[in-house]
């Protein structure tokens, strides 16, 4: 099956380059209007004084060749359609268009294709009196006895040297001699772990077996040299790398692109670029270009690595500014550089201390959840994941080995909140404890500025509600916890109050047909119809069981 956006086939390319066109960030690009067969890209503010630089091939490949059109590099990109030569007619308009006295320089691909449309192109270029030359781009290192190298991502390397010594003025014969040089410096290798989706195929290639790699792999989805079995990074970078090694001397400076093939995330490319850090080259690397898409082969699953030998020429040319709708910036490798820093003390610091009323509460409060643990299960099951008996009996359990080790600031309350909350954020787990966590803080916060403790509660709530984003109605803890609060915050003697108004929260919970927090959230009204939700149970029993222990209040 294929995964590709598109409208419509036959304008699927058109459709593209409409598409970078709009979005070009110097506005300096214009599509020739030509037959619609014909796909031309071109600068608008090109000086026909200076030696036009032409790339082109088969689409797919993007940023390449239309991204890199632009001052510093292109003068002009033919596209043709998908992994598909451009037609000869295409590419002699374009050198017609572009090129004045001092000549064009055509950088190809070394793909039959290319050879043959390019250069019939340039001779017929030439036969009607234009100064044309080609330079053949075979930096794919990946099958050494192969007579003719592809041309894959080093081509990019090639567009900037053409680029630059052409805006710099060389004539074209400099031009064409610079370009040669540091064409031969530049060795290419990438590898996949799969192929690329085409727009319309039906085909499921699985050529390449789960778990491993293909070295070498074309940017059209040609087989490969060999498999790997493995997909570690780390492995992989030192194969590649082995493999440019062996291609330079010890004491070459290096100019790297990190490309990316089309498929791989952001972040397994920064992966790779740690990996190409500490690998066999790092020690040659003066520049790094990417990781970034330079050389696509639609969204294969794959990365390539090209290498350029230096010398202060190349780097003049190599680092000169650029205006072009895709990416090419050369940086120095950062040393990697830590910062000390003194960690801020967040561990609430108190004495312990005794208070057989408060030591009380936590006793009752810690022992009603934790033998509500299988209920509240089982409630949960049908609304959630099952686990919230499990969640608050180990707060509970958490809370009361505190409690019974003496390691508790039982009277001093703002101390005894913070550490209740520091301690529910460690054994709870999950949301439910960070929750807890914040109402008991924000509980202790309170109190500490001078409010009672039941105002401490209500505040803290009130966090808890900011935080977790659940209120009063959205079927959750909150549908008990808030009413019996309001109860006690009028009179704080009215624990019966409080559990009543508890105990309507419950009853609301399972009338309820729509959760709006939790994972009750995702659940249709059919099944959380007449079932309470667990955490509002747990409040109105904790308030039940505080009751019965204070029967006149």
């Amino acid at each position: 099956m294929s995964n590709f956006f598109f409208n419509d086939r036959a304008s699927l390319v058109n459709d593209a380059i409409e598409g970078t066109l709009v979005t070009a960030p110097y506005n300096n690009l214009v599509k020739l209007d030509t037959d619609p067969s014909m796909r031309i890209v071109v600068r608008k503010d090109w000086d026909k004084k200076k030696v036009a630089v032409i790339s082109g091939g088969g689409s797919g490949h993007e940023p390449t060749h239309l991204g890199f059109v632009g001052k510093g590099m292109l003068t002009a990109a033919v596209c043709g359609d998908l992994f598909a030569s451009p037609s000869v007619d295409a590419v002699l308009t374009a050198i017609t268009t572009v090129t004045g006295e001092a000549g064009c320089l055509l950088v190809i691909k070394n793909y039959t294709g290319d050879r043959l449309n390019f250069g019939l192109a340039a001779e017929k270029a030439k036969q009607l009196g234009y100064k044309v030359e080609v330079v053949m781009v075979k930096d794919d290192i990946s099958l050494p006895d192969n007579k003719q190298p592809r041309g894959i991502a080093g081509t990019i390397f090639v567009h900037k040297m053409a680029g630059y010594a052409a805006e710099t003025g060389y004539s074209l014969e400099e031009v064409k001699k610079f370009v040669d040089y540091a064409n031969r410096q530049i060795f290419s290798l990438g590898v996949a772990m799969t192929g690329c989706d085409l727009p319309q195929s039906q085909s499921d290639d699985k050529r390449i077996p789960e778990g491993s790699i293909e070295l070498g792999l074309g940017i059209h989805g040609e087989p490969g040299a060999t498999t790997i079995n493995t997909q570690n990074s780390r492995e992989i970078m030192d194969i590649m790398t082995a493999k440019i090694k062996a291609c330079i001397n010890d004491s070459d400076r290096l100019a790297v692109m990190l490309n990316n093939l089309g498929g791989v995330s952001v972040t397994e490319m920064a992966i790779l670029a740690k990996e190409l850090s500490y690998s066999a080259l790092a020690s040659n690397i003066d520049w790094i270009v990417g990781p970034d898409w330079f050389t696509t082969a639609l969204d294969m699953k794959g990365f390539s690595l090209s290498a350029m030998v230096l010398d202060d020429k190349i780097v003049s040319a190599l680092t000169a500014p650029v205006e072009i709708t895709g990416s090419f910036k050369a940086v120095q490798p950062a040393k990697i550089v830590h910062m000390p820093v003194n960690p801020v003390e967040t561990k609430v610091q108190f004495t312990p201390s005794d208070n057989p009323v408060v030591a009380n509460v936590i006793a009752v409060v810690t022992k009603t959840l934790s033998d509500l643990e299988g209920k509240l299960n089982d409630l949960d099951a049908k609304v959630g994941d099952g686990d919230t008996g499990s969640t608050f009996a180990a707060g509970a359990r958490g809370i009361a080995e505190l409690l019974n080790t003496n390691q508790l600031p039982l009277n001093d309350l703002t101390k005894l909140c913070l550490v209740i909350g520091e301690r529910l954020a460690v054994v709870m787990g999950g949301s439910s404890g960070v929750l807890m966590s914040i109402f008991f803080t924000a509980t202790g916060q309170k109190i500490a500025e001078g409010s009672s403790f039941v105002e401490g509660l209500v505040f803290g709530l009130k966090q808890m509600k900011h935080y977790g984003g659940a209120d009063l109605g959205d079927r959750t803890m909150i549908d008990a916890l808030q009413p019996a609060l309001e109860i006690l915050l009028k009179d704080q003697n009215d624990l019966k109050g409080a559990v009543q108004a508890a105990e309507k929260g419950v009853e609301n919970t399972a009338k309820a047909t729509k959760a709006n927090a939790g994972r009750s959230s995702y659940l249709n009204s059919g099944s959380l119809a007449g079932n309470p939700d667990p955490g509002a149970v747990a409040v109105a029993d904790v308030f039940t069981a505080l009751s019965k222990q204070c029967p006149n209040r």
